[in-house]
């Protein structure tokens, strides 16, 4: 028993950097040499999203060390964020940030427009 928990240990830790970064990584890729502009789309808000995850991680790390279900936790979130079935990234992007940046800023906002004329 205690090798087959090894094994599910070492997996458990294998899976998040595979599916965190070296995934995302290589669709990207793929996104970048495809005409499609949805998958770049998908790919882009996983790494808006991603980057946002880890800096708050890094934010509340000593809150999160008294979770010991959080990595578990942060790799199903990954997971549907990730995975092409459920594509969570663009469904973030497109319900939550997208809203902050045309109500705040961004390049579809009326301050971008006034920089434009004037340059």
């Amino acid at each position: 028993m205690s090798r087959f928990w090894t094994l599910v240990t070492q997996l458990h830790i294998l899976s998040g950097p595979v599916l965190m970064l070296l995934y995302p990584l290589y669709a990207s890729v793929v996104a970048i040499e495809s005409t499609s502009k949805l998958d770049d789309e998908q790919w882009l808000a996983y790494w808006i999203i991603y980057s946002f995850l880890t800096l708050m991680e890094m934010v509340l790390q000593p809150v999160l060390e008294w979770i010991p279900v959080w990595y578990s936790v942060k790799l199903v979130f990954v997971a549907w964020l990730v995975l092409p079935q459920f594509k969570g990234a663009a469904f973030l992007y497109d319900r939550f940030v997208r809203q902050q940046i045309k109500k705040y800023g961004g390049r579809g906002s009326n301050s971008a427009d006034a920089k434009a004329k004037n340059h």
